[in-house]
């Protein structure tokens, strides 16, 4: 079996991401993998669903723990194109989830602020994964949402 690379899971994350942007909402996407296989995919849908918690994560946690019909996602990993807020940590948490690699930071509404502890104890964090595409993204999206908001 092939063993896919981190970058690798960071693209159909940001895949994701573009989606959103294409769809007018904040650029974040988000991947759950388990077993080295994408089991369920998200990104942020506030806009569509008028929903605030409607967030990439929360919505690939969901969908991950009804691939595999458990509360807990303790053997997979999530990919997320940007650091999640608290709301998506907590979740995080609750799900038990292995490991979360996230690609941009967010020092304005980003969980670590309040520390790793936010996610549960065993839960491994890794940061950073092509960080200039997934900022990028969000930094094409804001500039276009400003020069609307001037027009």
């Amino acid at each position: 079996m092939e063993v896919f690379s981190d970058e690798y899971f960071m693209k159909h994350a940001l895949r994701e991401a573009q989606e959103a942007f294409d769809a007018g909402e904040v650029p974040v996407g988000a991947v759950v993998v388990s077993q080295n296989q994408i089991i369920a995919k998200g990104h942020n849908s506030v806009e569509l669903l008028r929903d605030v918690t409607a967030h990439a994560e929360i919505i690939a946690i969901t969908a991950a723990m009804q691939y595999l019909d458990s509360k807990y996602l303790p053997e997979c990993t999530l990919y997320v194109t940007l650091e999640p807020c608290p709301m998506c940590a907590g979740a995080l948490k609750w799900s038990q989830i292995e490991r979360v690699v996230y690609g941009a930071g967010d020092d304005k509404g980003g969980f670590m602020k309040f520390g790793k502890e936010m996610l549960h104890p065993r839960t491994k964090l890794e940061f950073g994964i092509s960080h200039d595409a997934c900022s990028t993204l969000l930094k094409q999206f804001f500039a276009e949402v400003r020069e609307v908001a001037k027009s």
